[in-house]
């Protein structure tokens, strides 16, 4: 039986009750797995990884220690935020890794998207071996994997948490909604007591900024890319309904623009604002001009190296949702 297909005759998961029966099915199926050992988390504070955490938590209680990972491609403030709400809310137990300059120099030059996602998924795991020798009983991987990771590794792109593992890994993955689609660990993050701040927070990839920063990453663009998405984040997130998903993408790529009378050679940051109910198809959402405007003038004034801002209308297929 393949593990990693989801039955036909699973049902939808659309109701609390349902989402409560899923809940009660996987604390009995990791503790079957896991026994009395512990269980590293990957978390990175999304939707997915979050779910997981209180899956865990609710399982397996002081077994699981959660690992957050500042690989300097996460958004603006958001490993301050992890710990606030993990650690001094949550009260879990949360290790900090700082390793932005480990990552960076890992990637420094690499243009190709599949070899980033490789090395963002392998390092990854080398970094909770590392943790894992500083404890004791450490056997088990928990990662956040979900459906469309699963759908989209065969033949579209590799996830960092499915095709981007080494083939040596010590660990023993513990992958409880890997069989859901989005909407569906939404409704189980409900069930299970997480505020919606975090159940509702639009999705981010793995990879993190590193599919947004496309082409070689480069320490400057990464940063502009950084500061453009919080811009686009600030303003989109102030329409009600807002977007299942919005962010800005910044190619290797620049192109000529005017700065104080003279040429200013520039990057083009590019908009990005779909919605979808399972991420396997999506459509782009229509932002009225008028807040384009307002993030067209916020972008070119206060991100340095961006000289124009282009608006990506583009539906899921043919284009996925992430640039790479």
């Amino acid at each position: 039986m393949d593990t990693n297909k989801r039955p036909e005759t699973m049902e939808r998961i659309t109701t609390p009750a349902l989402a409560g029966a899923f809940i009660e099915e996987q604390i009995a199926a990791i503790r079957a797995q896991v026994g009395d050992k512990k269980v590293l988390l990957a978390l990175s504070g999304g939707v997915d990884s979050s779910v997981v955490a209180a899956l865990l938590i609710r399982a397996i209680g002081q077994q699981l220690v959660c690992v957050h990972v500042n690989h300097g491609l996460l958004r603006k403030g958001e490993p301050e935020q992890v710990i606030e709400v993990f650690r001094n809310q949550m009260n879990a137990n949360l290790i900090y890794v700082d390793a932005v300059d480990r990552f960076l120099d890992k990637l420094a030059g690499v243009e190709e998207p599949e070899k980033k996602r490789k090395i963002i998924g392998a390092e990854f795991i080398r970094v909770f071996e590392e943790e894992a020798r500083k404890l004791e009983g450490i056997e088990f991987l928990a990662q956040g994997t979900i459906y469309p990771d699963i759908l989209e590794s065969d033949g579209v792109k590799a996830h960092h948490n499915v095709g981007g593992l080494p083939e040596d890994m010590q660990f023993e993955l513990v992958e409880p909604v890997k069989l859901l689609y989005k909407d569906e660990v939404r409704v189980v993050g409900k069930e299970l007591g997480l505020p919606d701040g975090m159940v509702y927070r639009q999705p981010f990839p793995g990879p993190g900024l590193g599919v947004r920063c496309t082409g070689a990453i480069t320490r400057d663009r990464l940063e502009a890319v950084r500061e453009a998405d919080a811009i686009v984040r600030e303003e989109i997130g102030k329409l009600n309904p807002t977007p299942w998903q919005y962010f800005v993408a910044i190619p290797d790529l620049k192109s000529t623009g005017v700065k104080d009378g003279k040429r200013y050679m520039g990057w083009a940051a590019i908009i990005r604002a779909i919605d979808t109910v399972d991420a396997v198809t999506a459509k782009s959402v229509e932002i009225p001009f008028s807040v384009l405007s307002t993030i067209r003038d916020r972008i070119i004034a206060e991100v340095p190296g961006v000289n124009r801002v282009l608006w990506d209308i583009s539906d899921k297929p043919t284009s996925t949702i992430e640039w790479e």
